[in-house]
């Protein structure tokens, strides 16, 4: 998906969950109010893209991170939206699960790699003639 047609949906998206008009979202984000109907048509239309101020202006009226907007992944985008809307204490406790998990998965992955190779062709144990 091409990114300004990205950033065209997930605006759309969030402007009508938001339950705004395309005025009323221009508006809120300090946009003329001559041409902000217009702006933000053109915007979800993927005729222009706002500048990354007017963007992050946008994200903060519709209550979602600028980052939303411009992360091609799906997941990724649903889980910023899962995060923006955490209290600023429940964003450290899922951070410090995530770092627990890392962590633990990081002391795995050593104890994995100080296991001895295996025999095989590639060691000094390999019989001759079986490689």
């Amino acid at each position: 998906m091409a990114d300004a047609s990205l950033f065209s949906l997930r605006l759309k998206a969030a402007r009508v969950r938001k339950g705004l008009t395309q005025m009323q979202l221009g508006v809120l984000a300090q946009i003329d109010e001559y041409s902000a109907s217009a702006r933000i048509n053109q915007y979800e239309r993927g005729k222009h893209q706002p500048d990354f101020n007017t963007a992050e202006r946008l994200a903060q009226v519709l209550s979602v991170p600028t980052a939303y907007f411009y992360t091609r992944d799906e997941f990724l985008a649903d889980f910023l939206l899962d995060w923006h809307a955490l209290s600023g204490a429940m964003r450290k406790e899922v951070a410090a699960s995530v770092k627990a998990m890392l962590d633990a998965n990081s002391k795995r992955t050593q104890q994995v790699s100080l296991r001895p190779d295996p025999p095989g062709p590639h060691t000094q144990d390999a019989q001759p003639g079986t490689e």
